[in-house]
C-alpha cells in the first residue's frame, strides 16, 4: 500500500509582496478570503512554476483525482503497484544487451535507472533547485535590474555572488529565491 502523497506547498505574491504560502489548500483559502482584486501570482514551492489556479468561492481547491479517468484508460502495466507501460526507443545493441541481462529488459532498466537516481541524487537536486529559482526569477523579476547577472551566477553555481546579486531586490522575492536556491549550493 502506498503511503498519501503529501500536499504541495504554494506561495503568493501580490506586485513584489509575499501574500501567502504553505499547504496548496490553505493557500487557496487565503486567497478567497481576500478583498482586493489585485492580480496574484502562486508559485509551487518545489518547482517554482507559477500555477494558474480558480480561485472563485465554490470551486474546488485541487484539481479532481484523474482516477476515474485513470480506469477508462488503463492499458499494460500492473497499476496497482503503480507500474505504467510507455514506449522505449533503443538501438539494436542495446536491446541486444538488456535481452540477456537477469530478469529481462524491465528489470534491468529499473536496476540502471535506481542506479543513476541514487549516484546522481545531489547533482540532480542542485539542477532541480537552480531551474525551480530560474522558474521565479523568470516570473517575477524578469525586468529587475540584475536579472541577467543573477541568472548567471545561479547557473555557474556561484552562490555568493547570486545573492549578491539578488540583495536589492525587493524582500519578499529575494528571500524566496533564496529559498528556492539553497539545494543548490549544497555541495558547490
Amino acid at each position: 500500500m502506498s503511503s498519501p502523497v503529501p500536499e504541495p506547498t504554494l506561495t503568493a505574491f501580490a506586485g513584489f509582496e509575499r501574500i501567502a504560502a504553505g499547504p496548496r489548500s490553505e493557500v487557496v483559502a487565503q486567497l478567497r478570503a481576500r478583498a482586493d482584486a489585485q492580480t496574484v501570482f502562486i508559485f509551487d514551492d518545489s518547482t517554482g512554476e507559477r500555477l494558474d489556479l480558480d480561485l472563485r468561492q465554490g470551486m474546488p481547491a485541487a484539481p479532481e483525482s484523474p482516477a476515474a479517468d485513470e480506469q477508462a484508460t488503463r492499458g499494460v502495466g500492473r497499476p496497482k503497484l503503480g507500474v505504467v507501460a510507455r514506449e522505449v526507443t533503443l538501438l539494436p545493441r542495446h536491446w541486444d544487451w538488456l535481452s540477456r541481462q537477469p530478469g529481462g529488459a524491465s528489470v534491468a532498466l529499473r536496476r540502471l535507472i535506481d542506479e543513476a537516481r541514487r549516484v546522481h541524487a545531489d547533482r540532480d537536486a542542485q539542477r532541480a533547485s537552480r531551474e525551480a529559482a530560474y522558474r521565479f526569477m523568470s516570473a517575477m523579476a524578469g525586468d529587475v535590474p540584475g536579472f541577467e547577472e543573477a541568472a548567471r551566477a545561479l547557473f555557474a553555481g556561484e552562490g555568493a555572488r547570486f545573492a549578491e546579486l539578488i540583495g536589492p531586490w525587493p524582500e519578499d522575492v529575494s528571500s524566496y529565491l533564496r529559498q528556492l536556491a539553497a539545494a543548490a549550493w549544497s555541495a558547490a
